[in-house]
């Protein structure tokens, strides 16, 4: 954009790059001079401070040099584009201190307080589900591992037929859990599943409600698009929600375990090529020389 808006011109640039090194050559002796007096304030060996006096009237004197140059370069070519250095430093430090205060901020809030934290009348345990496959088996599976003081299993009623075929199933397999459906008139599945959770938020706000979501691994970025859209959405939700934890159940398709073969494959393929370090940060070592014997590869 610089070099469109200035035709290129070195010129018209150059004046940009006046501004922005003696604005660093100003700071920099500026903060020399600042570091010098703070360490002869303290500072009680006579040579030592005789050294830090020099330095100081050296560095004392490159500020004024140097902030001399930067007041001259901003007053004659402040129009002709200098000015946009010193909006764009403006608008970086702002931008900095933003990101410093909400870091700080942050920090603040999540200290730790001294007072022990005061544990959870109760876990209340909720398995999600469309369908009953291999994922909901192993989230149902996972819950139950958990053990918390309540389970259920819960699923929206978007089309009568599924839910009553899934009912069916549910009772074909004996599952000891039991299986509660929400309605959704509107056939959303967001909506009815958080006021469900806050339903039990509100009838005990001092329990914890562990969400238990079973999700799809794929090994491929466009998979990401036809899979896991309606847990994603509920899990943006559900974070929100106080005294709400969402554990998210992976189970892996085939083209997961591929791309992971695949990957592993590369690695390897890296490690005997010399192009990536081994696991242990060092490259493997050569083949000896003129032997034809590889080296040990048992790091792989």
């Amino acid at each position: 954009m610089l070099l469109v808006a200035f035709k290129a011109d070195p010129s018209a640039l150059i004046h940009l790059y006046i501004v922005g090194v003696f604005v660093s050559f100003t700071l920099s002796q500026m903060g020399m001079v600042r570091h010098w007096t703070r360490h002869l304030k303290t500072e009680r060996d006579k040579a030592v401070r005789r050294r830090m006096y020099r330095s100081r009237v050296i560095n004392s004197f490159g500020f004024l040099m140097t902030g001399s140059v930067l007041v001259v370069v901003l007053i004659t070519k402040f129009g002709e584009g200098a000015w946009i250095a010193i909006a764009a430093m403006v608008v970086i430090y702002v931008l900095m201190l933003g990101i410093r205060r909400h870091y700080d901020s942050v920090a603040r809030e999540l200290a730790a307080e001294e007072q022990r934290p005061v544990l959870p009348s109760r876990n209340h345990a909720i398995v999600l589900l469309s369908k009953l496959h291999q994922p909901s088996v192993r989230a149902l599976a996972y819950a139950r591992a958990t053990r918390p003081d309540t389970l259920n299993a819960v699923t929206v009623n978007v089309d009568d037929a599924d839910t009553r075929a899934l009912q069916a199933e549910w009772e074909k397999r004996d599952i000891p859990i039991p299986l509660v459906v929400v309605d959704s008139p509107y056939r959303e599945i967001t909506q009815p599943i958080l006021q469900y959770v806050k339903g039990i938020r509100r009838e005990s706000p001092r329990d914890v409600i562990t969400v238990f979501i079973p999700e799809y691994v794929v090994g491929h970025w466009w998979e990401n698009l036809l899979h896991n859209q309606s847990a994603l959405r509920l899990k943006g939700r559900l974070l929100f929600e106080p005294g709400i934890m969402v554990t998210s159940v992976p189970w892996q398709l085939h083209s997961s375990e591929r791309a992971n073969l695949d990957r592993r494959d590369r690695i390897v393929a890296g490690v005997r090529r010399g192009l990536v370090t081994g696991p242990a940060g060092g490259r493997p070592k050569a083949d000896k020389a003129g032997s034809g014997q590889k080296s040990d590869e048992s790091g792989q």
